[in-house]
């Protein structure tokens, strides 16, 4: 492996496990304050990220602008709804769990590729959407355990996701860099500003902390998957997301106090094998848009 590959490897995994940190901050909040909030200034505070994911020719007022001005608005509402998902599932399930059920986005992106896009899909990648689906039955083991809350925002933060990833490929070429990324901060922003109105209340100093490490880190990400993304082809930046588990088995028994149940676990590995079968698809056929958009985070 040449050493610009070898960085951008490096690279990648190292953005995954700020994603991680940065979840583990929102969790940390403990839902002291509403979803709509800590979705509010988690936004807001990665807009500091903008001049670093500016692309070449690109200006600042792109983030308000697009070519297919639908695509923008899907954009920015699929960018509110992963965030409110994702920050509650946080907040309701322990990191492992959220993470498991948030890794279905390679499923739903296979879904919504056929659906949307006319894609074609082999047998391959269909059982491993199967067995993502096997996976998430597993870990919930509905009828055996209560549900809540906490597991439909990780559902709804995969949708979302996934929803954002086929956006991406069927727009990726005729859109803006500025345009993309900035629907996926101005959504949030504006969404949850309005949601909040109702049930605002000024953060305390700590509450500050983890609402600026949820921010700041998450567009530190964003920038660490960008210069891993013009390294590597995505296909191989991708499935380094799923160094995460590792990283919310470990924050969940130091800080959160969280055990990983073995049948837990077996559900989540059939889920991480299911997406990694998805990504190795992928990276015999590249879609459109594919190569010049690095992967999304979940949130």
């Amino acid at each position: 492996m040449s050493s610009t590959k070898t960085q951008g490897v490096v690279l990648a995994f190292l953005a995954y496990a700020v994603y991680a940190i940065s979840d583990a901050s929102v969790k940390l909040l403990h839902g002291s304050l509403s979803a709509y909030e800590a979705v509010f200034w988690g936004a807001l505070s990665g807009v500091v990220a903008l001049p670093f994911l500016r692309g070449p020719g690109e200006r600042m007022r792109d983030v308000f602008h697009a070519r297919n001005k639908a695509m923008w608005f899907v954009r920015a509402g699929a960018a509110l709804t992963g965030s409110l998902g994702s920050v509650t599932a946080f907040t309701h399930l322990s990191m492992a769990e959220a993470f498991s059920l948030l890794f279905l986005m390679p499923t739903f992106v296979t879904i919504l590729s056929v659906a949307f896009l006319k894609e074609p899909v082999g047998w391959r990648r269909w059982g491993a959407v199967l067995l993502g689906f096997a996976g998430v039955l597993i870990v919930l083991r509905p009828g055996f355990r209560e549900l809540n809350i906490g597991h439909l925002g990780a559902v709804v933060g995969g949708l979302s996701g996934a929803i954002t990833v086929v956006m991406m490929r069927a727009y990726g070429k005729s859109e803006k860099r500025m345009s993309l990324y900035g629907a996926g901060l101005i959504g949030p922003i504006l969404g949850g500003g309005l949601l909040m109105i109702g049930d605002f209340s000024w953060p305390t100093p700590m509450q500050w902390v983890w609402l600026m490490g949820y921010g700041l880190l998450m567009a530190l990400a964003n920038i660490l998957v960008m210069l891993a993304s013009a390294r590597i082809e995505a296909s191989l930046v991708a499935p380094a997301q799923y160094s995460q588990m590792i990283w919310a088995i470990i924050f969940g028994y130091l800080i959160f106090d969280d055990g990983l149940e073995p049948i837990m676990a077996v559900g989540v590995a059939v889920i991480i094998f299911s997406g990694v079968l998805t990504f190795m698809r992928e990276r015999v056929r590249k879609p459109r848009g594919w190569a010049r958009v690095p992967p999304v985070h979940p949130q």
